[in-house]
């Protein structure tokens, strides 16, 4: 989310998760830059993974970019979009590669609040060219049939727009897409024909139904359909009732049926902007994401949803939940909770989702308090229970329907508070999974690689690990 958006205002015994150590795992500080920098994205190249490409805000106008040709042992890192060619970049990158060589990277701009530029790289991150640079009309305004009146028709209101925010961009079946809010869910893909070779974007469509919903994702399916998917608070004579996972099917892609009806995928008690302990100051959302299986597989064409969910209400307990549809999203299965510690006081947080395309894996990471007894231990920095936390992940190979031990991939305990970043940890991690490992990112002031420039639990670098499957 831009800088100038301001955030709203035991006893019982805890499950160790297996510590990265013990899987041999290379946590590598990707930035070890000075000052804060949070809320990355990355992409691994699916016909080469040696091919690493990280991007985050940072403190100072621009972007923080790292490359890497050897896995992730050494990095080349440079400031991205400040200066002339690509304007100055304000904050939320997106990146991801395609299967045809094209790495597409988003991003918001810092002068220009209805601005959505778009670079392309086809050499691994090495130059950039800008492929687009999109301006999206406001949403409009459109007759909906509420349900509480059969036949009764009322005007929403999409939204004011010309503020974008938080966009994300996917590819894959000869297509890149890109979804964001601008007061309400927009989206706009281009075919993609080669290596560098990629249309023009389609002017961009509004999902029905979406005013106020934002802190989405979006997924291409195997036969070319998209869906986006976003949270939205409900209140009721001005109090809090609950949050909306809402999604809508473009079931034909670049073709011309547009976003359908709006369908409500779950409910959370994960407001937009909710404080919690680790994250008092940026707050957390539910931070919905979405992965399709185009994998080929058995459970090809499957889709799968994560969320936050907190209960009770206002506990701090927050856990991350997946569902699966095997129908477009029509229907959805019951949650299941990828955080394997005990249901006690403890936060997880801003969650990712990805699949392996190869295999059909699933994998989520997120940030995890699990460890912050506020007793000294390894997971507490200060005394205080349950405003530290680490990175895990855990992997699904039947689907969904369970997830297998959680690893604790980060090598030590960070502290938001301790790290003056304004936005906290960011409003998202990064994950990628290729070739049967899975690369998340993430906001870590552990030091616990020894090189960050400002010292242990100071500003944030952003941090990765290759995490295997098997």
């Amino acid at each position: 989310m831009r800088r100038a958006v301001a955030a709203m205002g035991l006893a019982s015994q805890i499950l160790l998760a297996t510590p990265a150590g013990a899987y041999g795992l290379a946590v590598t500080n990707v930035s070890a830059t000075i000052d804060n920098q949070s809320e990355a994205a990355i992409a691994v190249d699916p016909n080469d993974p040696a091919n690493i490409v990280v991007v985050s805000n940072t403190s100072e106008p621009g972007l923080f970019m790292g490359v890497s040709h050897d896995g992730g042992t050494t990095w080349a890192r440079r400031v991205f979009a400040h200066g002339p060619t690509f304007g100055t970049a304000c904050c939320d990158p997106t990146i991801c590669w395609d299967d045809q060589g094209n790495l597409f990277l988003a991003w918001l701009d810092e002068s220009d609040v209805g601005a959505l530029p778009v670079a392309l790289s086809t050499d691994a991150g090495d130059s950039w060219t800008l492929l687009a640079d999109l301006h999206p009309p406001s949403p409009t305004r459109r007759l909906v049939t509420t349900p509480r009146a059969a036949g009764q028709q009322e005007e929403e209101d999409e939204g004011h727009g010309g503020f974008i925010d938080q966009p994300t961009v996917v590819a894959g079946e000869g297509m890149v897409w890109l979804v964001w809010n601008n007061g309400a869910i927009q989206a706009a893909g281009a075919r993609v024909f080669g290596p560098g070779d990629v249309g023009a974007f389609h002017r961009a469509q509004d999902a029905p139904r979406t005013r106020g919903c934002s802190f989405g994702d979006i997924a291409i399916g195997p036969l070319g359909q998209v869906m986006q998917v976003c949270s939205r608070d409900r209140y009721r004579d001005h109090r809090y009732l609950r949050t909306v996972i809402r999604t809508n099917v473009d079931p034909d892609g670049l073709g011309p049926a547009g976003f359908g009806r709006s369908f409500v995928a779950s409910a959370t008690n994960v407001r937009q902007f909710e404080p919690i302990r680790p994250q008092r100051q940026r707050t957390v959302d539910t931070e919905a994401g979405l992965a399709w299986d185009r994998s080929g597989g058995l459970l090809a064409g499957r889709l799968y949803l994560v969320y936050t969910g907190e209960f009770p209400n206002g506990s701090d307990r927050t856990d991350i939940w997946v569902r699966v549809s095997d129908d477009d999203g029509d229907t959805w299965s019951a949650p299941v909770r990828a955080n394997d510690d005990p249901m006690i006081r403890r936060s997880q947080f801003l969650p990712r989702i990805a699949i392996d395309q190869v295999s059909g894996m699933v994998a989520v990471g997120f940030h995890d308090a699990r460890l912050d007894d506020g007793l000294g231990g390894l997971g507490d920095t200060d005394g205080l229970i349950n405003d530290d936390a680490m990175y895990y992940l855990t992997f699904s190979a039947d689907g969904g329907a369970t997830f297998g031990t959680n690893i604790q991939v980060a090598e030590g305990a960070s502290n938001a508070e301790a790290a003056r970043n304004g936005v906290d940890y960011g409003d998202y991690t990064g994950l990628a999974f290729v070739a049967g490992v899975a690369y998340p990112v993430w906001a870590d002031n552990s030091n616990s690689t020894g090189d960050n420039p400002n010292g242990t639990l100071s500003r944030f670098d952003v941090y990765t690990a290759p995490v295997p499957s098997g």
